[in-house]
């Protein structure tokens, strides 16, 4: 997605845990945008506020584009699921979207852009059991993502802020790659029999971050091979 946006163009800076693909480096050169990487934890509601503070500070505040897609799995029975574990998943995939969202934002209204948006990354989880996985609490998480797209929508649009999700389906990245016998089993469950790969996602991203989507708000666009419709 980060790659995409900087070929339209965008400038780009990331947030994570750890440190980018060397290839986020040569975004800067190869596009001729500002790129940034900023090492923040986005359960921390004190690193989150301080990583926007520092993305103001070095991008002037220049904001119209979020994409809130931090997430982590645990493969966890319901009947053994912990409240640490369920935790864990929640202040990632819940509060660290939420949040990220709020701050994104307060800056947008700030800058008084009329041209805000704001991807969130939800999943087919959010509507689906995830076939050979223990996903209780990682779904419970994902639908959450899913629901508050729509009110966060209605209440941004006096701003000029869109929200809408992506909801990926069977995507092959460092979450699902140390699996490969449920990558391969997951094929029979899509139209085209192939798991999707990150570059799948770029166009659905690029759409929702672009005017070419600009009467679209609210909305979920699943990229999922046809998976919730066979």
């Amino acid at each position: 997605m980060a790659e995409g946006l900087a070929e339209a163009g965008a400038n780009i800076a990331i947030f994570d845990m750890i440190q980018p693909d060397p290839a986020f480096k040569e975004l800067a050169t190869r596009y001729s945008v500002k790129t940034a990487f900023y090492k923040v934890d986005v359960t921390s509601p004190e690193d989150l506020k301080r990583g926007f503070a520092e993305f103001q500070q070095q991008f002037d505040g220049a904001l119209d584009i979020c994409i809130p897609c931090a997430g982590v799995n645990k493969n966890v029975k319901l009947l053994e699921t912990t409240p640490e574990d369920f935790d864990r998943l929640v202040n990632a995939n819940i509060k660290g979207a939420y949040f990220t969202m709020q701050h994104a934002a307060k800056m947008m209204v700030e800058n008084k852009t009329r041209c805000g948006s704001i991807i969130l990354v939800a999943s087919i989880a959010a509507s689906r059991a995830v076939r050979g996985q223990y996903s209780s609490a990682y779904c419970a998480t994902k639908g959450a993502v899913r629901a508050m797209c729509a009110p966060s929508a209605v209440e941004l649009a006096e701003y000029g802020i869109r929200v809408n999700t992506i909801s990926p389906g069977y995507i092959k990245t460092e979450m699902t790659a140390p699996f490969p016998h449920l990558l391969e089993s997951w094929k029979s469950e899509v139209m085209n029999y192939r798991i999707g790969m990150p570059d799948d996602i770029r166009g659905a991203c690029i759409f929702l971050a672009s005017d070419a989507s600009s009467y679209m708000t609210g909305n979920d666009i699943a990229v999922d091979g046809g998976v919730l419709n066979w």
